[in-house]
């Protein structure tokens, strides 16, 4: 690697590291009119402000109309309701031909198989015998878990059927005859209708499917009929179902619910895994905060305020999140519980908990059976033994052994919400962004502010490689000082929040996104691997993405097209000069090397010489320079080296298309006048700069057309509670400024331009006679340049002075130029090829703000740097350069999040509006106080005039230079 100043290597690594053109992918499925829509009619300017129920209606409302259509339909064509978008029997017995198929309705887009093994399919009517939606209501009793890892969404339905009318609100329409059922959930920010039919796994197989189990059910003697006795047992009633059941074995809203809840995020296995917080937001619209036992700072605080209101303001949920899945006290780690009920009794503070297994409970003080327990207790708090999964503990005991609380904050027809979405790069240093929000408060109120990320569950498989987590805080009227800012989550990523009260006025909310990288498959990679082999799964996820995603208003604006698209050209540009100065760098050292050695030979041999011959003639020293320099493709004989070598060694070898090219044209030597020497053909074009053959004929250089022959050069899935029971470019040898460009070998001013080597000065002694000039091409033979934008020669124009044969290059071939001698020659290949001499002695070092291109300088502009960088075919190989780049160059960071903002009020209206950064003017952001920075930059964190032309001096000077001052 080339040695550089250490603070220029790091700089050129971030420059590398980051994308210069940070986008998210917009749509997975090709040409989307859908979410084509959804973005063009997406809400702009400042969002007012809307009832916090008036969504739930508008979704309410459209689930019913689904509900009705169907059920016409299906009442028309005499025909039960099947659901073609999530048909498990389908997708079940499609699975059973082909195992080696993934099923759709069970596994993710990015898995190639699951672990669940439901083994049959049946509709309501054929499970129970006498099914029911709801019996005697839906109670925190009737939730038992199935073999999905869904406790967390079994917590929340046991938490919010504490609430009288929570699960009603969710289950909105059904028609239970025609098998056609209607749900809403609450999906970033708004809600969303679910209609799904009556079919559920089983988690045995049809008695005529069945092998061992019907062998063994067959040895049985005096069965009157074994297979409807087989079905009664095996497959009737809710302990039949693969997944969730109520306790009641002819209740079924809870398994219904379960699979629209399913079928919203794409499987059953997308619902693996998750926080009791978000289960609740997800069925409540509410809004939910993380709490840690050993954050609470008021204990009694927590409890009179928070606990106390438990079913009324808020509803609460918590797990032990350490160990590895084994029990303490009969409490399961990392496993999701609800909060029901909290009792303050006789200086005692108790609350009723529950595992939604329906099974398995707290063994230690006030558990079943305890010495706590008197007749008297069981009356005060109505409890019953058995192990239902409920069980009471003291409050004590609950902050000791329950680390995670999940608190969940409900909003009624008081409340007013306002959202606004946006997406923002997100750059790899952690900071405030210059993108904010500006919230209006008409009128002081009571505020919850919440920031969130799109759900990702819902395109699972798809999420890519960034993880982000969210922070924000609050100023009034753009002051530097904060009023709040938000809590920072450990597990539940998906939104942060705080509550507050407020005057009225203006707000901005400030915020900062922290991304990770993992090693994620890019939604590139899991197209191509699904696109073929399960395009139904890549339709129902794309199009849940593409919508979901159209909320960051993806539209790309013309003036940011053009400056990215400038940024590129300026960058291409200034890495085409870099490379040329690099190249003129290693030419000096190289010949400076040479000159080196050379200088050490000479003075070696220097006493067995005759002293006339000691010292070489500057003209000669350069010329030995170009003849071993690599890349320019020149070689230099003398006459009579040349002449030796054609005895002793005879023809050397070409390559076929050199031959092909040569019997036209004349071999290319470039004839350089030695100081007193007459020209060997007294018939030819004696000119100065005429056509000089040696002695030896068509002088071919040992660089001919050289051809380049170098080497080719925490917690799995959801992170929450998951327990179960169980280049070519344009610059190239056709280029504009290339071999063929107008200082190139053919061009005008080349070597048959009109100064160049091949204009004869004298007349010709035999005009029209083409054959008597050996190696020139006759007029129907006539070399024709490769390059597209020169114009032939008109018709009737005047037959142009005779010139030898042009240099024309052959593709994938480098051309070779043969110098015979003359100092002034060379310098003139120096000044036609672009070339210098003060370009080859520079020694300077490059920088990218001296040397780079200038902001005013057009991009698409060719300069003397550009056009030595292109003299040189080496130093355009892309495989080299390739080789060279770093993982971070080759996939660089390019992290980019859609973020939304929403304000719920309390009897008031609020408005939020998305402010984007101005042009090259930045927010003057200020560090959190408890940043251990913070105290660095306070004395220069209110800005005067002078800040700018502070900012613009300040550099990475190198380290001063010490004098030596050893003698």
């Amino acid at each position: 690697m080339k040695k550089q100043p250490p603070q220029k290597s790091i700089d050129e690594f971030w420059d590398k590291f980051t994308t210069k053109h940070p986008g998210k992918i917009f749509t997975i499925l090709p040409d989307n009119l859908y979410a084509k829509r959804a973005a063009a009619h997406a809400p702009k300017g400042a969002i007012p402000g809307q009832n916090a129920v008036a969504s739930y209606q508008e979704a309410a409302d459209a689930c019913r109309a689904k509900v009705a259509k169907i059920v016409k339909e299906c009442r028309r064509i005499n025909q039960k309701y099947r659901d073609p978008h999530f048909d498990i029997e389908l997708d079940f017995k499609r699975s059973q031909l082909d195992p080696d198929i993934p099923q759709d309705c069970l596994t993710a887009l990015n898995e190639g198989k699951t672990e669940f093994q439901p083994m049959s399919v049946k509709r309501i009517e054929d499970i129970f015998e006498k099914p029911q939606f709801f019996i005697e209501g839906a109670t925190a009793n009737d939730v038992r878990q199935g073999n999905d890892g869904d406790c967390w969404f079994m917590s929340a339905l046991c938490t919010l059927s504490n609430k009288e009318g929570l699960i009603q609100r969710v289950c909105v329409e059904k028609d239970e005859q025609v098998g056609v059922y209607g749900f809403v959930f609450h999906r970033d920010g708004e809600w969303i209708s679910e209609v799904i039919d009556d079919k559920l796994y089983l988690i045995k197989e049809d008695f005529d499917d069945a092998t061992l189990g019907r062998h063994q059910w067959l040895e049985l003697q005096n069965r009157k009929s074994p297979e409807e006795e087989y079905r009664t047992v095996m497959q009737t009633g809710s302990r039949a179902l693969y997944f969730a059941q109520c306790s009641d074995p002819n209740e079924t809203w809870l398994p219904l619910l379960e699979k629209a809840y399913a079928k919203a995020h794409g499987d059953y296995s997308a619902i693996d895994g998750g926080f009791v917080g978000e289960g609740i937001e997800d069925l409540t619209g509410g809004v939910t905060t993380e709490v840690f036992a050993t954050d609470i700072l008021d204990k009694d605080k927590f409890w009179n305020e928070g606990l106390m209101n438990v079913n009324k303001t808020f509803l609460f949920g918590c797990g032990q999140m350490g160990g590895i899945y084994g029990q303490r006290k009969g409490i399961q780690e990392k496993h999701a519980y609800s909060i029901m009920e909290a009792r303050d009794i006789d200086g005692q503070r108790l609350l009723k908990l529950r595992n939604p297994w329906g099974k398995t409970e707290w063994n230690g003080p006030w558990s079943d059976g305890s010495e706590e327990w008197t007749p008297e207790w069981m009356q005060k708090l109505n409890h019953k033994f058995g192990d239902d999964g409920v069980f009471w503990i003291s409050y004590k005991d609950l902050l000791r052994n329950y680390q995670h609380f999940d608190r969940t904050r409900l909003f009624g027809p008081e409340w007013t919400v306002s959202q606004q979405w946006t997406s923002v790069n997100v750059p790899w240093s952690v900071d405030y962004l210059d993108t904010k929000f500006k919230i209006t408060l008409s009128k002081p109120s009571a505020v919850v502010i919440v920031l969130s990320q799109l759900d990702d569950r819902y395109y699972q498989g798809l999420e890519g490689e960034y993880e982000f987590h969210l922070q924000f805080r609050l100023h009034k009227d753009d002051e530097d000082e904060y009023i709040v800012r938000s809590n920072g989550t450990y597990y539940m990523k998906r939104s942060v929040s705080c509550e507050l009260d407020l005057e009225a006025g203006n707000y901005t909310v400030l915020f900062k996104i922290k991304a990770t990288r993992y090693a994620n498959p890019t939604p590139q990679q899991v197209i191509r691997e699904t696109c073929v082999k399960r395009r139904e799964k890549l339709l129902s996820i794309g199009l849940s993405y593409d919508l979901a995603h159209a909320k960051g208003q993806f539209r790309q604006q013309e003036r940011e097209k053009q400056r990215w698209e400038k940024e590129e050209k300026k960058e291409r540009k200034k890495a085409e000069m870099k490379k040329a100065h690099e190249t003129r760098q290693k030419l000096h050292k190289k010949a400076k090397l040479r000159q080196e050695k050379k200088e050490l030979k000479h003075a070696e041999k220097k006493p067995k010489k005759d002293g006339a011959n000691a010292q070489m003639t500057s003209a000669e020293q350069l010329v030995k320079k170009l003849q071993d320099v690599n890349g320019l493709g020149i070689s230099v004989d003398d006459d009579t080296h040349s002449d030796r070598l054609s005895r002793e060694e005879g023809p050397r070898p070409i390559h076929p298309a050199v031959a092909q090219h040569q019997k036209p044209v004349s071999t290319s030597t470039i004839p350089i006048d030695r100081p007193n020497e007459r020209s060997p053909s007294p018939g030819g074009f004696a000119g100065r700069s005429g056509y000089n053959q040696g002695r030896s004929g068509y002088n071919q250089g040992r660089g001919g057309y050289n051809q380049n022959q170098g080497p080719e050069g925490g917690f799995k899935g959801r992170d929450g509670y998951n327990g179960r029971d169980g280049y070519n470019g344009r610059d190239g040898y056709n280029g504009r400024d290339g071999y063929n460009g107008r200082d190139g070998y053919n061009g005008r001013d080349g070597y048959n331009g009109r100064d160049g080597y091949n204009d004869t000065d004298s007349p010709d002694p035999n005009p029209g006679e083409e054959s008597g000039r050996p190696g020139t091409p006759s007029q129907v033979q006539r070399p024709i340049s490769p390059n597209p934008g020169r114009r032939p020669a008109s018709r009737n124009a005047s037959p142009a002075p005779s010139r030898r044969a042009t240099l024309s290059p052959i593709p994938g071939i480098r051309p070779g130029i043969h110098v015979t001698g003359g100092e002034s020659d060379v310098l003139h290949i120096l000044g036609r090829s672009g070339l210098s001499v003060s370009d080859v002695s520079d020694d300077s070092s490059w920088d990218s703000e001296l040397d780079g291109p200038d902001s005013s300088d057009d991009a698409d502009a060719d300069d003397d740097a550009t056009r030595i960088y292109r003299f040189y075919p080496e130093a355009v190989d892309r495989k080299d350069e390739e080789d060279e780049e770093d993982e971070f160059e080759r996939d660089p960071w390019n992290a980019v999040c859609v973020v939304g903002l929403r304000v719920f009020s309390k009897d008031t209206d609020v408005s939020i509006e998305v402010v984007k950064p101005v042009e090259g003017k930045g927010k003057e952001r200020t560090l959190d106080v408890d940043d251990s920075a913070a105290d660095a930059t306070k004395a220069h964190e209110q800005k005067n005039a002078s800040d700018e032309a502070a900012l613009a001096v300040v550099g990475s000077a190198p380290a001063n230079e010490e004098v030596s001052r050893q003698g």
